[in-house]
Parts: structure tokens; C-alpha cells; sequence
């Protein structure tokens, strides 16, 4: 499996991964409202990564490349989507913003965590 795979398989378990446990933690130490915020964010962004990986996926494929106009457009229809969908969850009170700015944080984590993880592989093998 090259680098690629492996990054972006590490990057979508530990999505998951981080997002039920910081839930998890959430929902048992902290109000409802902040355990709302992680919640959603963490939705919100894991559910976004996925998307974007499953465009970018077959946008990519060699026989049928997509026009990068269409994965413009998807992008951004995404992009407005998750940002009505924030302004509604904070507007309406729903959620505590400081726990959804935690939960938007996930995939950042994630990415982070496979950065740490391919550079600890690297300087191993070089030591080797």
C-alpha cells in the first residue's frame, strides 16, 4: 500500500476514532449544549472528508477524469451547506459554539496524528 492509501485510510479511521471518543467525553463530563457542539462538528467535518475523498476519488479515476469545474462546484455546494448549517445550529442556540469549533476540529486532529505518525516511521527508518 503507498503513502497515499495509507494516509488517507489512517486519516479515516482515527476521523471516527477521535470523533465517538471526544462524543463519548463529552456527553459524560461536559453540558448538553457543548456535547451538542462536539457532536455536530464532528459530523459535520467527518461527513464533509468523506465526501470530499469519494469526489476526489472519481474525479481521479485515468479512463473518465472529471472537469474540475464540476469538483469546483461540488466543493463549494459542500462548503455553503456546512456553513447554513453552522450559522443555524448557533443562531438557534443549539449548540455551545466553543464545543463546535472543538468537534470541527477532528479532521484537523486526524490529519496531525497521520502527519506525527509517517514522520516517526520515517525517522525510524532512516535510523535502521
Amino acid at each position: 500500500m503507498n503513502i497515499q492509501q495509507r494516509l488517507l485510510k489512517f486519516v479515516t479511521l482515527t476521523n471516527w476514532v477521535l470523533f465517538f471518543a471526544a462524543s463519548i467525553l463529552a456527553l459524560s463530563v461536559a453540558s448538553p449544549a457543548f456535547a451538542r457542539g462536539i457532536i455536530f462538528g464532528g459530523l459535520i467535518v467527518t461527513i464533509n472528508f468523506h465526501l470530499l475523498a469519494r469526489t476526489l476519488k472519481k474525479a481521479l479515476i485515468p479512463l473518465h477524469p472529471a472537469s474540475p469545474n464540476a469538483i469546483l462546484a461540488k466543493y463549494y455546494i459542500r462548503f455553503i451547506a456546512s456553513g447554513f448549517i453552522i450559522f443555524v445550529l448557533i443562531a438557534g442556540n443549539y449548540v455551545n459554539p466553543v464545543g463546535l469549533i472543538l468537534g470541527l476540529s477532528v479532521v484537523v486532529a486526524s490529519i496531525m496524528l497521520a502527519t506525527l505518525s509517517e514522520l516517526k516511521k520515517l525517522i525510524f527508518e532512516e535510523a535502521v
